[in-house]
């Protein structure tokens, strides 16, 4: 898919697959997933040095309703990407994004900095475009 992110990476759960649920997008959305990551995912993980992990990409529908996602969320489309830094430094790798974004004039919908509640879990939330195709440079903090 790109210089650092395949697409299986961007297309898998493990949600989906405890569910059995086809989470495979059409041809559109991969190419939105296509432009994420070249609009934004490759140019960080280049800034950043280091490996990145996607815990979500793309969500069809079903996935989504089973993770208590947005109904309106980028990810449905294929424009979001909640990331974490393989080196586990998830405040670190979030406040160097937000500076790169903001250092760099990178266009966005929202960069969002969530934990998971009981799982303790940290990412960083990047949607790249939303529903109306809108770019709000929205930056906040979410914790579930």
């Amino acid at each position: 898919m790109s210089k650092y992110f395949h697409l299986k990476e961007l297309i898998h759960s493990h949600k989906a697959a405890t569910l059995r649920i086809d989470n495979t997008p059409d041809f559109a959305e991969v190419e939105h997933l296509r432009i994420l990551t070249e609009r934004i995912l490759d140019p960080l993980r280049q800034a950043w040095g280091s490996g990145i992990v996607v815990s979500s990409g793309y969500r069809c529908e079903s996935l989504n309703r089973a993770v208590g996602g947005s109904s309106t969320s980028a990810h449905l489309r294929g424009y979001a990407a909640d990331l974490s830094p393989v080196n586990g430094k998830v405040d670190e790798f979030i406040a160097f994004a937000l500076k790169w974004a903001r250092d760099n004039r990178i266009k966005f919908d929202q960069m969002i900095d969530e934990s998971g509640g009981r799982t303790g879990s940290h990412w960083l939330h990047v949607g790249l475009y939303n529903n109306a195709g809108q770019q709000r440079g929205q930056v906040f903090s979410l914790k579930k």
